[in-house]
């Protein structure tokens, strides 16, 4: 009986002893004694509307990953990629999100959805403790406490897109058009309120159920107002192209802003989207040396088989290197840290410097270009560094 109790002190002192040199150890440490790799899920539409863009979106995320691997990964740990097919939608995200977390034991969501598959997940994420880095442009002001946003939001790139066709295409009556869900009406919604501002009107305003594609009598009420200009917010992907082929086999000659399109898109229409207009964050004609060694990086690693590089695809990269800095520099993939590590981390990456704020937001460089005649896009003009404005007030 004595030599038990014995044996069961020595144990329990042994016990003491461990936890107490654990408590001893600097933040980080216990973290760092796991050495397998940290995941990160990247659920995205490689099927339904986004299915276009969603290739590039994990080509993306593919070459960060390497790149970080090869330097030695983060905390002596590998970065391991995990694409999941969100179906682009609601009931995709889901699953996606719960087979990411339960199945994968992802320590992070890494991607670009549409809004609708965003608004499905984000909330799984949270209630998971899952940190979520969503890299969409979109529709402004979705937060939570583990939600972070590095793409555009309406307030950057929609008033300098009206204002230059206000005053350079000298359009002041107006047809507006999108997807029937959070991102068409949102973006719209902002569109709106700009045109307003500038002195123009809305003729006519029409939405299209997501998985939709004959825009015909959307097309006939266009004809019908006969408005100086289109302004439009489609899903990503097929539904700008789909729009855009019905739009010029009508005949109808008028300006097109679009909040929505992006370089892969337009390149896999061809000639549909020639002529035009968009503001955006990320383009491939970018001239400066972080680009250049992005561009050169992706060609090396993918060939032939490489997706045009856009700005629904080029923040994947980014959000990748800002969560390896974050986890590098709190020394630990622990959620409630990261929140408060992720505001002082700078990336200086293709786009240009990206920091997201307190508010979980980034201020980012804007551009204006045009769609040409082969699909390829041209740069017209920066607009510098534009602010997010007031996004999510209750998280300062």
């Amino acid at each position: 009986m004595r030599e038990r109790w014995t044996d069961h002190r020595s144990r329990s002192l042994a016990t003491l002893l461990v936890v107490l040199s654990v408590a001893m150890l600097p933040a980080g440490a216990v973290q760092s004694q796991d050495k397998g790799p940290i995941v990160i899920a990247v659920p995205v539409g490689l099927s339904g509307v986004n299915s276009v863009v969603a290739p590039a979106v994990v080509q993306s995320g593919e070459l960060a990953v390497e790149e970080i691997n090869a330097k030695g990964g983060v905390l002596g740990r590998k970065l391991q990629l995990v694409p999941l097919d969100d179906e682009s939608g609601p009931a995709g995200a889901v699953k996606a999100f719960n087979t990411a977390i339960r199945q994968h034991k992802a320590h992070t969501i890494i991607t670009m959805e549409t809004s609708a598959a965003r608004n499905a997940g984000a909330p799984i994420a949270e209630r998971a403790k899952t940190l979520f880095i969503y890299t969409s442009f979109y529709e402004g002001r979705a937060c939570g406490k583990s939600l972070f946003i590095n793409a555009w939001v309406p307030e950057q790139i929609v008033p300098p897109l009206i204002k230059f066709m206000t005053d350079d295409k000298k359009v002041k009556k107006w047809f507006a058009l999108g997807s029937d869900y959070a991102f068409g009406r949102g973006m719209i919604e902002a569109a709106k309120s700009t045109i307003k501002g500038v002195g123009g009107t809305i003729l006519g305003e029409e939405y299209q159920p997501l998985q939709q594609s004959d825009w015909t009598a959307i097309i006939s009420k266009i004809r019908a107002a006969n408005p100086d200009g289109i302004i439009y917010s489609t899903s990503g992907g097929g539904p700008n192209i789909d729009f855009m082929k019905q739009f010029k086999a009508a005949g109808l000659k008028m300006p097109v802003g679009s909040l929505s399109i992006d370089e892969l898109t337009a390149e896999a229409g061809g000639d549909a989207a020639e002529g035009v207009y968009y503001t955006g964050d990320y383009f491939t004609g970018l001239d400066n040396p972080e680009n250049r060694k992005f561009l050169d990086a992706m060609r090396k690693k993918f060939g032939a088989g490489l997706k045009t590089p856009n700005s629904l695809s080029e923040p994947e990269y980014d959000g990748v290197y800002a969560y390896a800095m974050a986890v590098e520099k709190a020394g630990t993939t622990d959620v409630d840290k990261l929140v408060q590590v992720l505001p002082t981390i700078v990336f200086k990456g293709p786009r240009g410097q990206v920091q997201m704020n307190k508010q979980h937001h980034a201020s980012l460089p804007v551009y204006l270009a045009q769609v040409q005649a082969n699909g390829k896009t041209k740069v017209l003009k920066s607009f510098g560094l534009v602010d997010p404005g007031n996004q999510c007030p209750s998280l300062k």
